[in-house]
C-alpha cells in the first residue's frame, strides 16, 4: 500500500473539549444579571456591562470559534453571533457617553426585532438538537419580542415582566451548560437535556 492510500485511510480523532458549556454559561449568566437589572433588583451598572464585554461577549466568541473547529455550524453561528450581540449591546449603552449619539427608540426596536428573527431561525434548528436548547432559544425569541415592545411603549410594568422572562431564559442556558458538564464527567445522565430522536 503506498503512502497516499495510507494517508487517505487515516482517521483523525477529535480530542478537543466541548466548548458549548462555556458559551452557554457566558450567555446564561450575563443574561440573568442584565435581567435582574431589568426587573429592578439593581441598576444597570459596570458589573453588567463588564459581563457583557468579557463573558457574554468575548467568551462566547471564543466558544463559537472552538465550535467552528469542531465542525459544528450551529454552535459556531450561535455563540459567535450572541457574543457579538453582547458586545454591540454594551456599545449601544456606552458609546453615546463618548462620541456617538444614542440610538433612538425606533432604532432599538429594530435592533431587538432583528435579533428576535435571528433567534427564531436558530430556534428552528434546535428542533433537531435537544429540548434544553429549544427552551433556551424559545424563551430568547420571546425575550427579544418583549424587549422590542418595552422599547416601543416604555411601559415599566412590561419592562419588569421582561426582566423576569429574561432571568428564566438565562437560567435555562445555565441549566444546559451544567447538564453537559455533569453528564460528561459522571458518565451518565444527571440532568436530562431531552435528546431529540432522529
Amino acid at each position: 500500500m503506498d503512502v497516499e492510500n495510507q494517508i487517505a485511510k487515516m482517521i483523525i480523532k477529535d480530542s478537543t473539549s466541548n466548548p458549548a458549556p462555556l458559551g452557554l454559561f457566558g450567555f446564561g449568566m450575563t443574561t440573568v444579571l442584565l435581567n435582574l437589572a431589568n426587573a429592578g433588583y439593581f441598576s444597570l451598572n459596570s458589573m453588567v456591562l463588564a459581563m457583557g464585554i468579557f463573558y457574554g461577549g468575548i467568551a462566547q466568541i471564543i466558544a463559537g470559534v472552538m465550535e467552528w473547529k469542531k465542525n459544528n455550524t450551529f454552535g459556531a453561528v450561535a455563540f459567535t453571533s450572541f457574543g457579538a450581540f453582547w458586545l454591540t449591546l454594551v456599545g449601544l449603552i456606552v458609546m453615546p457617553a463618548s462620541w456617538v449619539g444614542a440610538a433612538d427608540k425606533h432604532g432599538m426596536v429594530a435592533y431587538f426585532i432583528i435579533w428576535g428573527l435571528f433567534t427564531f431561525f436558530m430556534f428552528v434548528a434546535t428542533l433537531k438538537i435537544n429540548r434544553a436548547l429549544q427552551v433556551v432559544f424559545a424563551t430568547l425569541v420571546v425575550l427579544f419580542l418583549l424587549l422590542a415592545l418595552h422599547e416601543a411603549t416604555g411601559n415599566s410594568t412590561l419592562g419588569k415582566f421582561t426582566g423576569y422572562e429574561g432571568i428564566l431564559c438565562g437560567a435555562s442556558a445555565i441549566y444546559a451548560a451544567v447538564a453537559q458538564i455533569w453528564n460528561e464527567y459522571y458518565g451518565r445522565v444527571i440532568l436530562p437535556l431531552g435528546v431529540v430522536k432522529k
